[in-house]
């Protein structure tokens, strides 16, 4: 059993920094793609970040230049630091991971709150 663990959400000022982590633990082996979406009250959920296996980023264009995603192979880990927050960043952030076999994994979800 895959099992995706988030961490790092919480409540910062705009303008503030936040850091998420999303470890993959279990029978996963091959790891493709590792990301970050998020979706807001109401609104679609959304691509925010994503990374190859061979550490090509893809960004929204809502966050290009103030998020940086990363990853750590060896320990299965995926991470998305936020610089800059604004209003609009508040969301619940979920990670996802892609492995060989089409399989697709997804956390339970981190909520990011940017308020004054």
């Amino acid at each position: 059993q895959v099992q995706l663990v988030e961490s790092g959400g919480g409540l910062v000022q705009p303008g503030g920094s936040l850091g998420l982590s999303c470890a993959a633990s279990g029978s996963i082996f091959i790891i493709l793609n590792m990301g970050w979406y998020r979706q807001a009250p109401g609104k679609q959920r959304e691509l925010v970040a994503v990374i190859s296996s061979g550490g090509i980023t893809n960004y929204a264009d809502s966050v290009k230049g103030r998020f940086t995603i990363s990853r750590d192979n060896a320990k299965k880990t995926v991470y998305l630091q936020m610089n800059s927050l604004q209003y609009e960043d508040t969301a619940v952030y979920y990670c996802r991971v892609v492995a060989a076999g089409s399989r697709d994994y997804w956390g339970q979800g981190t909520q990011v709150t940017v308020s004054s």
